[in-house]
């Protein structure tokens, strides 16, 4: 009789799976990292960093015709991290990434609700770094709407930070997460439209962040800043041109006002045969112009942006917040070697948007190259990059020129598996 039981279970859930769709599939990826230079310019006396992380997911995805449920597990390991026999992670870093639900309400409308990846456009304002291994999520609800080429999302988010009901009763609202732009409250509003040739898209982000007073530490309100902006793709033919413009105004972290800050890009490609496609484009931003108790500069948040302003990372990573700007002008060229390879080869050359406090502008020129191989079922990618630091730069960083090692580079090598489980 049990085995009847068992076998009817079985079937109910073939039967269930059968309505529905349910794929599972995970991603193994190992990096490693050569860094002499990575970020910022390294002493000579400093030895070079070497060392090995991996990043390991686990998605699940279960779709019927009214709801859609996502769950993507992840863990980020660095080589070595744990002593032997260890019984936890020593660095905390199994995490859920994405776990959000999403409804359907309409023939054109639906609502996602949870932790997400909110990826617009050319993600220079909210993008999934997924170079960087834990990647970019938001705990967010999002309305979205479609219908044919146009299409509009609307964002919603209330960050806590409380551990049990009690201890989130006694506090209020405070928000005590800071640091890297962690926001209280957010609303979004974006929208795109797609013509022949041309596709367009118009951002409103208001990000607000929790402030405390400097003597007793207790919440004092909430700092508002509003990102606007737009983002074009021209396509005909063999070219391509992009163009991206945004304002920001209001307060930021630490009550700071913010005044006449901007990002303006273009870019533009064009293939000049079925094997080679090269490529131009200047992005300027604002830097801090030193009035006291506001600021000019623009950061560009929640973008992935390490995609932007050279690979080694060496502004608006973490760092370069509320600096002098920049003025990046890049050349590139990419070539598909055959089917399964190509090779990114990019120079770009950095200017401060703003002078430093030598009225020196000029900080240096990167070289990048990346190499993409594809075999069966997984890739192998490559990469080189060397920065030649000007004067600027050195003083930017901190580090003089005497000082600073003579050669500044960053060399990396990552397997890509993206394994189908169930489909």
């Amino acid at each position: 009789m049990k085995k009847q039981y068992v076998i009817l279970g079985l079937m109910l859930v073939c039967f269930q799976f059968a309505k529905a769709q349910f794929t599972l599939d995970g991603e193994f990826r190992p990096r490693t990292e050569y860094r002499n230079g990575f970020g910022s310019l390294i002493p000579d006396a400093s030895d070079a960093g070497f060392g090995i992380s991996t990043r390991v997911r686990l998605n699940t995805s279960y779709m019927t015709d009214n709801y859609w449920v996502y769950v993507s597990l992840q863990d980020v390991m660095v080589w070595g991290e744990n002593r032997q026999i260890l019984p936890y992670d020593q660095n905390n870093s199994f995490a859920i990434f994405q776990a959000w639900a999403e409804l359907k309400l309409g023939e054109n409308t639906s609502t996602r609700v949870g932790r997400q990846v909110l990826s617009y456009d050319d993600q220079r304002i909210l993008g999934g770094l997924d170079w960087a291994q834990q990647g970019r999520n938001h705990d967010a609800a999002l309305l979205k709407y479609k219908k044919d080429s146009f299409m509009l999302d609307v964002a919603l988010a209330f960050n806590q930070d409380y551990s049990n009901p009690t201890g989130f009763q006694s506090a209020g609202t405070a928000y005590n997460t800071t640091g890297y732009f962690s926001y209280k409250t957010m609303q979004m509003l974006y929208m795109k439209q797609k013509w022949e040739k041309l596709t367009g898209s118009l951002l409103l982000l208001n990000n607000g962040f929790q402030e405390f007073d400097a003597v007793s530490g207790e919440a004092d309100g909430v700092s508002n800043l509003q990102t606007l902006g737009t983002h074009l793709d021209y396509k005909s033919g063999s070219f391509g041109l992009s163009a991206n413009a945004f304002l920001q105004t209001g307060k930021r972290q630490g009550n700071v006002d913010v005044k006449g800050a901007y990002l303006v890009g273009l870019d533009a490609t064009y293939k000049v045969a079925p094997k080679v496609s090269l490529g131009l484009g200047i992005e300027a931003i604002s830097g801090n112009d030193g009035a006291a108790g506001e600021t000019g500069a623009f950061f560009p948040l929640y973008g992935t942006n390490h995609k932007f302003n050279g690979f080694m990372d060496y502004f608006y990573v973490g760092n370069h917040a509320n600096s002098i700007g920049l003025v990046d002008l890049h050349v590139s060229a990419n070539f598909i070697l055959n089917e399964s390879s190509s090779l990114l080869v990019k120079a770009l050359n950095f200017r401060g948007e703003q002078a430093l406090a030598s009225g020196e502008k000029s900080l240096g020129t990167e070289i990048d190259l990346v190499y993409k191989k594809n075999f069966k079922g997984y890739s192998l990618v490559l990469g080189y990059s060397q920065m030649f630091a000007s004067d600027g730069m050195y003083e930017l960083k901190g580090v003089t020129e005497a000082a600073a090692a003579n050669n500044q580079n960053w060399a990396w090598a990552m397997l890509v598996i993206k394994p189908k489980f169930l489909n």
